[in-house]
């Protein structure tokens, strides 16, 4: 079921299994004030799936955040072909999936605000700002699994993701970051939004003192500005 979290943003919850682990895909749906909406994130949408989303408004953009959410690309383009559908640069299959820059035609320029999360060249991370909800929507930089989530997920993710507690960052996440000085720099442009919540693609949302735990969370890895 849709769940509406704060003003026109919404979020469905998907199933995805990576490796044995209950890993979960959240597709969150912007309302912008067209009447159009913005999709973030693609999953196995079922038909249910897709009615509930057309009940919030138009598709008018279906939106891949990194390179490294290319698992339901081809089901996420069936279930809206007719849409533009937009990915980082280097994103696989692009040609094939009829794939446009991401960055292409921002007519949601003025309601959601797309930051590169910069020295990351093989993942490519954007996030996406709400600002009339102020709310940040990421891909991978953090997980907020949720407590229930199995004793094999959380282990394989303390001992091959190095993530001990939720929300985390990911071992493997850190070590795609390849120019630190970048990667800091886009955090600051971050850092000096007002942000109420964040929303990530894998796991529950944060809605208490969001930007703090993202500060606090990169200050552990020594990856804050």
């Amino acid at each position: 079921m849709i769940e509406e979290i704060g003003p026109h943003l919404f979020i469905q919850r998907h199933p995805l299994r990576m490796a044995g682990c209950q890993m979960g895909r959240i597709v969150t749906i912007v309302q912008l004030d067209s009447g159009k909406l913005f999709v973030h994130s693609t999953a196995n949408f079922s038909q249910e799936d897709i009615n509930e989303i057309n009940t919030l408004g138009t598709p008018a953009w279906l939106v891949e955040a990194t390179c490294f959410h290319d698992t339901c690309s081809k089901a996420g383009r069936t279930a809206f072909p007719e849409i533009p559908y937009l990915v980082p640069p280097g994103f696989a299959d692009a040609e094939s999936l009829d794939a446009s820059p991401l960055l292409h035609g921002q007519t949601w320029a003025n309601e959601l605000q797309a930051i590169e999360i910069g020295g990351m060249p093989k993942i490519r991370e954007f996030a996406f700002y709400h600002s009339p909800s102020k709310t940040l929507i990421l891909a991978d930089l953090l997980f907020n699994l949720p407590p229930d989530v199995g004793r094999w997920t959380q282990w394989f993710l303390r001992a091959t993701g190095g993530i001990h507690e939720f929300p985390g960052m990911s071992r493997l996440f850190r070590f795609f970051i390849k120019d630190r000085a970048a990667f800091a720099s886009s955090i600051q442009q971050i850092a000096d939004l007002p942000i109420d919540r964040i929303v990530v693609a894998h796991g529950e949302p944060i809605v208490q003192d969001a930007k703090a735990t993202l500060m606090n969370t990169l200050t552990k890895h020594g990856l804050a500005p």
